[in-house]
């Protein structure tokens, strides 16, 4: 609460002699009023210690001056990680088979680059970013509520609900395949991306099968990034062992699966459709003792940091993650703006990293 002596408004507005509404254009949209105006009112806000009320501004213009983000909420992926209390407020993890890594949870590195992009961008244009994580339709109503616009991940919640929320507030879809509602879409290229890497992994792999670590089957990213190696591997005659799994894109996955096929016989090449089911593709062979890439190459997909730490380092498909999330920013600021504007539907270019696992030819 502020203190019973707080300058208001009304004061900044008297002692500056303007109204009140010149008082919060200077302090909400400064080039819009003259100069000399400008600097007088901004003197006086200095001397009176004037600090204006997010609250009275969101009352007066029916506005929260917050944007929302809604991300899939992390699932658990293993049982909980065994520890051993010490008795001095000290937990110790056996982390020799990576189980505490594990818990970051589902794609927990891209995430993080995109919230740290939307973030940016709604500090750069003077909003608070409030996030919502969560799955089901139930699970977003309250953070609608609080903000100004909302950007949603595809497919965490039901194109119903999209509809619903986009009657009452701006909203942005967020990745995803094709989008047939009535919202504004941003997404990458995710076939062309996904085509560009397996047909390089195509022309440098070694003798062995090519294995295709495809991603669960009900996400639009994936289908899209199969569609993309499909391309590629029309276009090559290569014989496929793919794997369209149903589960998480995690590193566990792509170990277990890589494993496998290993057992069936050598493998030439593994293009997975993320960069963990890569890096497990990684564990997967040098366990078993197939170098790469001399014998068998390897790609992902997404671009995170740990892809680049990897030994040998990833070759990937990096995703502009942080722009991916200015992007939506700045596109629920135009929708608030602009409310009958054409709808949009943004396809951001990826970029083929090639690194150590799948060199150039």
């Amino acid at each position: 609460m502020a203190p019973p002596n707080a300058p208001t408004v009304y004061d900044v507005a008297e002692r500056a002699g303007v109204s009140i509404a010149t008082v919060s254009r200077v302090l909400r949209t400064p080039e819009a009023v003259k100069q000399s105006t400008r600097e007088r009112v901004l003197a006086v806000v200095q001397e009176l210690g004037y600090v204006p009320s997010a609250s009275a501004r969101g009352l007066a213009g029916r506005r929260t001056g917050a944007l929302g983000l809604f991300i899939p909420g992390h699932e658990a992926i293993d049982d909980p990680v065994e520890a051993h209390a010490t008795g001095t407020g000290v937990r110790i993890i056996d982390d020799r088979t990576g189980s505490a890594s594990r818990h970051r949870g589902f794609r927990a590195d891209y995430f993080d680059e995109l919230l740290r992009g939307a973030e940016l961008e709604a500090w750069r244009s003077g909003h608070a970013l409030m996030i919502g994580a969560g799955r089901g339709d139930g699970s977003i109503d309250d953070l609608a509520g609080r903000v100004d616009g909302l950007a949603i991940v595809a497919s965490t919640v039901s194109d119903e609900a999209v509809e619903r929320l986009a009657a009452r507030l701006p909203v942005v879809l967020l990745a995803g395949g094709r989008n047939e509602l009535p919202v504004d879409h941003l997404a990458v290229d995710n076939r062309a991306g996904m085509r560009a890497v397996a047909e390089h992994a195509l022309r440098v792999r070694g003798p062995g099968a090519v294995l295709v670590l495809a991603g669960p089957i009900d996400s639009p990213d994936a289908e899209e990034r199969r569609q993309g190696v499909r391309d590629a591997l029309a276009a090559h005659g290569a014989r496929l062992d793919a794997q369209h799994d149903d589960g998480l894109f995690t590193r566990d996955r792509g170990r277990e699966r890589t494993a496998e096929a290993l057992a069936g016989g050598p493998l030439g090449a593994v293009i997975a459709a993320n960069d963990q089911l890569a890096l497990g593709a990684l564990d997967a062979l040098l366990d078993a003792g197939a170098a790469v890439p001399e014998q068998c190459v390897v790609t992902g997909f997404d671009g995170i940091e740990e892809a680049r730490l990897a030994r040998p380092p990833l070759t990937t498909v990096a995703q502009p993650m942080e722009a991916l999330g200015r992007t939506a920013i700045r596109t629920l600021l135009a929708r608030i703006a602009e409310p009958q504007r054409a709808r949009s539907d943004e396809r951001m270019p990826v970029t083929v990293v090639l690194r150590e696992s799948c060199p150039p030819a």
